[in-house]
């Protein structure tokens, strides 16, 4: 874990209600897709929790979803604004299991961290899928992004208004994948967790925190081997660990 402050050197709307800030700062203690940070908010006591959706060259890129008071103040963040940042938090996706054709699922916001995973797997030599659902095709976020790195994604709506109709977990039925990624809602992970047919599952979750980094036991979540933090023993987490 790194403690630093970063300087928001921009802030862009992805898609109403979140924004991408990508923020100048020492990046060093990101060493695993899936890592998370925890952003210390002027006039919030908390700090608030957010996955990385990149680390590189001094640049940490967080995407932020509009949901309450906190986050209102961060979107709202200009360039030049200094904070308070801790980096390099939770275990992130491990790669040895990946396969040839790795799926990475997304859900909403959930999808964009996947983002440096699908760098690192393609480095690798993997060929990795990329799925994301969301309600329409006004709330898809970083297709761009993926089709950069020479991925298509597959998106599902819910109002069939871009891609297929109806959930992602329908592409753990209908493609050929040697290992599953996940990461978005609880009710999402929960039926990957049940219904993946390879036993490589690694669910990332996402949860309210006090500390991000195991002292106040604050997102402990009931496992098969007891309690565990989802900051200090997640967020990621592999298929049959959660009970849910």
């Amino acid at each position: 874990m790194n403690k630093g402050i970063f300087t928001v050197i921009s802030n862009e709307q992805l898609i109403p209600g979140v924004h991408r800030l990508r923020l100048r700062g020492d990046t060093s203690g990101v060493t695993a897709p899936g890592q998370f940070a925890d952003v210390l908010i002027p006039g919030c006591f908390l700090r608030r929790p957010f996955s990385v959706c990149g680390a590189e060259d001094g640049v940490l890129t967080l995407c932020v979803r509009n949901s309450g008071r906190g986050t209102a103040l961060l979107t709202a963040s200009a360039p030049g604004t200094e904070l308070d940042i801790l980096t390099g938090l939770g275990n992130g996706f491990d790669l040895a299991d990946a396969g040839e054709r790795p799926l990475l699922l997304g859900g909403g916001t959930g999808f964009p961290p996947l983002h440096p995973l699908c760098a690192a797997l393609l480095a690798l030599g993997a060929h990795p899928m990329a799925v994301l659902g969301c309600p329409s095709a006004g709330s898809a976020p970083y297709l761009d992004e993926f089709r950069a790195l020479g991925v298509e994604p597959l998106v599902y709506t819910l109002d069939g208004s871009l891609g297929e109709t109806g959930l992602p977990t329908q592409a753990l039925h209908s493609l050929d994948y040697t290992s599953v990624y996940a990461c978005g809602p609880l009710p999402m992970l929960s039926a990957i967790d049940r219904e993946s047919e390879s036993p490589h599952v690694q669910l990332s979750l996402e949860a309210r925190m006090g500390c991000g980094f195991g002292a106040c036991m604050g997102c402990t979540v009931q496992t098969i081997s007891g309690p565990r933090r989802v900051c200090k023993d997640g967020p990621v987490f592999r298929k049959g660990e959660i009970i849910w």
